[in-house]
């Protein structure tokens, strides 16, 4: 395990690094940067600008930027954010948290939600109880996530029940722990409802297709004409051969931990990591951008790899292909 482990980190060094690379040359070659925005303002000397830009490395040859930006990325110096006046790491981490747990979140409630959904839809498939599940299903999948976020935000303006933006109340710090965690709660209400249901809608879909082929396979009708209760066989036969396209989707939900809200962080104003990308992304704050690209390229890298132990674990024949692969060669 150890050596698959090691393999794989090893393949997907290059993809974090052909990332940044392609991502530092388009951003590059974008007319103007942050500075040019400043040449605008008559306070500011073109000779002040200058010496800004000799200052960050910013008039070398591009390609000796990005080597000396990724030298400084392998030890975790992501550069100063030219907006922010802050080192990027900080801002970063001030961020993080904020993302992480509106994500989390979401993560832990869909896949809570949508497994045994799909699991109860799959079993009883064509009846009254699979028509209700997927009709809410389907009712998810057509509604966009962004008009979701829009309908969700309006009745708030209107009703005022939920509030828009922000993570804590003002009196945050006067309240009990549990005073906290319900405000905290509170604030995320209409983000965490938009990423649960866009997620619980594909997920239910996949996990309910995928248990109706395992149970309609032969092992399914041997272990039941044995005599093998229905629900051991469902759950400790069925559901476990049909978790290997689960364990490659939390790989790719767990890679897309700091991106995956970041349109709906921008319409709720959730502080998190998606609106500090957006901010940067208009002012072209070159390392926070690069920054934010690289932080969440480690995170695809460490997506994927957690999907592939998963995947080894749960399929031995996973690593027997690793095995007879050496050994042919």
């Amino acid at each position: 395990m150890f050596k698959y482990i090691l393999k794989r980190l090893l393949q997907m060094i290059p993809i974090v690094v052909g990332m940044t690379f392609v991502s530092f040359f388009i951003i590059k070659f974008a007319p103007g940067d942050f500075f040019t925005q400043l040449e605008m303002n008559p306070s500011i000397s073109k000779e002040t600008i200058k010496e800004l830009r000799k200052l960050y490395g910013l008039d070398q040859n591009i390609v000796i930027q990005y080597f000396h930006w990724l030298w400084n990325a392998l030890h975790f110096h992501l550069g100063y954010s030219f907006a922010y006046h802050k080192p990027v790491t900080e801002l970063i981490g001030e961020r993080l948290l904020n993302t992480l747990e509106l994500t989390v979140s979401s993560f832990i409630l869909s896949w809570l939600i949508s497994v045994p959904l799909g699991i109860i839809a799959g079993v009883y498939n064509g009846k009254l109880l699979d028509r209700i599940i997927s009709f809410f299903s389907f009712f998810g999948i057509s509604i966009p996530n962004f008009f979701l976020a829009f309908i969700l935000m309006y009745m708030a303006a209107k009703t005022g029940i939920f509030p828009i933006g922000g993570v804590v109340s003002q009196n945050y710090e006067e309240l009990s722990f549990i005073g906290k965690i319900a405000d905290r709660l509170w604030h995320m209400a209409i983000p965490l409802t938009v990423l649960v249901i866009g997620s619980i809608a594909g997920l239910l879909r996949l996990v309910r297709s995928t248990i109706i082929d395992e149970l309609n396979k032969d092992y399914v009708k041997v272990a039941i004409a044995k005599g093998l209760p229905y629900k051991i066989v469902v759950i400790k036969h069925a559901f476990r051969n049909a978790l290997n396209p689960f364990l490659t989707l939390i790989g790719f939900d767990i890679a897309g931990l700091l991106s995956g809200a970041a349109l709906i962080e921008i319409i709720t104003a959730w502080p998190g990591l998606g609106r500090l990308m957006f901010d940067a992304v208009m002012s072209q704050d070159l390392f926070l951008v690069m920054g934010s690209l690289y932080i969440g390229g480690i995170m695809l890298v460490l997506g994927n790899l957690i999907a592939d132990i998963l995947l080894a674990i749960n399929d031995p024949r996973i690593r027997e292909k690793e095995v007879e692969g050496k050994i042919g060669r």
